[in-house]
């Protein structure tokens, strides 16, 4: 892509996002949420306006309008990330939602004492705290299998840290911290080979490059909508259908229901089993804007841009002294996400100093304490980059970074 294409992409994308009316603003924290596009927003809103009522409710006009919009989105989501059917799709508020419905569901009514969970040492806390709440309440053992020292995980080290025991296997598919992609597809693949069962959590990969479930051959996949564009408080969970019918209901009220008696029910089927009360229509119908918008830019070009972006960033940062990047050499093992730490300079302070020049970036541990401290830090700075985001941005970053060090007092 020329310079020129390039310019025109980023005014074209970038007029579609309110928040950029501001150019001052440079918002690289994309990993933990992405701003909302005109579309997205105008969805909302006139859904509000115009089509507001209970869904799977009433049998008047608007109710059934309203159903129609939130079903309408299901199919969306089960078409986005190639589901069998629109009831393998779970609407739940976000990522750590679906993950923890699969711990106090599957895992709850399946494991047992003994039985082993295996999970990375690359994980978010999201795709950590469940399991360890399963293994308490079931008896069941946590295990981890850890990367090399660039956060590279390959089937072999998988394999190696299965045993007869192991009935579950969590991992995400590209990690918050490091941007590392794991190869999903072989990973459930041996755990199918040991009777396991595979999630993926899939927050970071689904908004940023194509995933199709059935060829991945997971059990079951969780994101969250307002990383790829959707309000906040609308996620996915999509598991297999005969895995779902087995499973016992999350949360119990109104409409996961058949019939209830004084001390009895029955339960609706799935999907609705899952989705007790009163259910987030409104979201449901921003994720479908979004994913309309994402079908637009196609992934094609929103690899190419982010991958752009990624190697920019990198090498932008490679530059500059007592700067050291996490992970992979590669920016193409990265996928959008940049970690650095700065030599003496604590990354509170890193955020504090970008801030006064209007750059938004993550500090911390990122919710992954346990791969931090196998990296050898307690915490972080992370650049997170999306489509939108542009060349002369990440400059900015650059030259705001290069003076950090001289602010904290180190002569240079």
């Amino acid at each position: 892509m020329t310079d020129t294409q390039r310019a025109l992409d980023d005014k074209r994308i970038r007029s579609a996002f309110p928040l950029f009316e501001d150019p001052s603003i440079v918002y690289l924290d994309n990993a933990a949420t992405t701003q909302k596009p005109d579309c997205v927003l105008r969805a909302v809103r006139e859904y509000y306006e115009h089509e507001n009522a209970n869904p799977l409710r009433g049998l008047y006009e608007l109710s059934l309008k309203a159903t129609d919009e939130y079903e309408t989105a299901r199919m969306a989501a089960a078409d986005f990330i190639h589901a069998k059917s629109a009831n393998e799709i779970i609407f739940t508020r976000n990522a750590t939602e679906s993950l923890n419905l699969v711990s106090f569901t599957w895992a709850e009514a399946n494991l047992k004492p003994g039985d082993e969970i295996l999970i990375s040492i690359l994980e978010h806390h999201s795709n950590i705290l469940p399991w360890q709440m399963a293994a308490k309440r079931t008896g069941a053992v946590l295990r981890y299998v850890e990367c090399d020292e660039k956060g590279r995980l390959t089937p072999e080290m998988v394999r190696a840290a299965m045993t007869e025991k192991t009935r579950l296997v969590a991992m995400t598919q590209i990690s918050n911290v490091l941007g590392v992609k794991n190869d999903i597809k072989a990973f459930a693949r041996i755990a199918h080979e040991f009777g396991a069962v595979f999630v993926c959590d899939g927050a970071q990969s689904v908004p940023h490059i194509p995933v199709d479930v059935q060829d991945l051959d997971v059990d079951f996949l969780a994101f969250s909508g307002h990383k790829m564009m959707a309000p906040m408080g609308i996620g996915v969970l999509y598991g297999k259908l005969d895995l779902l019918e087995q499973m016992p209901p999350f949360l119990t009220g109104g409409e996961m229901i058949e019939y209830v008696q004084r001390q009895s029910a029955t339960y609706a089927e799935v999907p609705h089993k899952f989705e007790a009360g009163t259910v987030n229509a409104g979201g449901a119908v921003g994720l479908r804007a979004a994913i309309s918008y994402y079908n637009t830019l196609g992934f094609d070009l929103i690899e190419e841009r982010e991958n752009h972006l990624t190697k920019l960033c990198m090498d932008q940062l490679r530059e500059i002294p007592h700067l050291h990047l996490l992970g992979d050499d590669d920016p193409m093992n990265h996928h959008g996400i940049v970690s650095f730490v700065i030599d003496g300079v604590h990354p509170h302070d890193i955020a504090a100093i970008l801030d006064a020049d209007r750059i938004d970036i993550r500090v911390g541990h990122h919710c992954a304490q346990p791969l931090h401290k196998y990296l050898g830090h307690l915490s972080s700075a992370r650049a997170s980059l999306c489509f939108y985001n542009t060349d002369e941005e990440i400059f900015r970053l650059a030259e705001s970074l290069k003076k950090v060090r001289g602010k904290m007092g180190y002569a240079e």
